[in-house]
């Protein structure tokens, strides 16, 4: 399964959100010019997200967008799936050989756990981790 454009700029629109979460809204145009997106692509991708009841608009001259719950209500899953549709690495059919089904359902299960165990939380507040063996090679 590949996430395309839309689920990786869906998800940092939420990620922009959940850093600002009680700041109150923040602009389409505040977050392409940070990530050097295009504007106009974000307005496209904030429309099925205020759909899902993901996030709320806020008009006016100081107008913008919010999330509607806290980042830790939200998973990365959840904003996925509004994006990109079903998670699923094929397309089931009935003639799917038993060994080969269970392979695809596992891959499913497992992008599925990763990106719902993962809330936006999560995502505004990782660390990378630190490698214990950092070696130096000179030649």
């Amino acid at each position: 399964m590949k996430i395309s454009t839309k689920g990786r700029y869906g998800l940092t629109i939420m990620m922009e959100l959940a850093a600002k979460f009680g700041e109150g809204p923040t602009s389409l145009k505040s977050i392409a010019e940070k990530n050097q997106l295009s504007e106009h692509y974000l307005e496209q991708l904030i429309a099925p997200l205020r759909n899902a009841g993901l996030v709320k608009s806020i008009r006016g001259a100081y107008g913008g967008y919010i999330l509607s719950r806290e980042p830790v209500s939200i998973t990365a899953g959840d904003v996925i799936r509004v994006l990109e549709g079903p998670i699923s690495p094929v397309d089931f059919t009935v003639e799917d050989d038993p060994a080969k089904r269970d392979l695809w359902l596992r891959i499913r299960d497992g992008v599925a756990n990763a990106l719902d165990s993962t809330t936006l939380a999560d995502l505004i507040s990782f660390e990378e981790k630190k490698q214990e063996n950092n070696y130096m090679f000179y030649i």
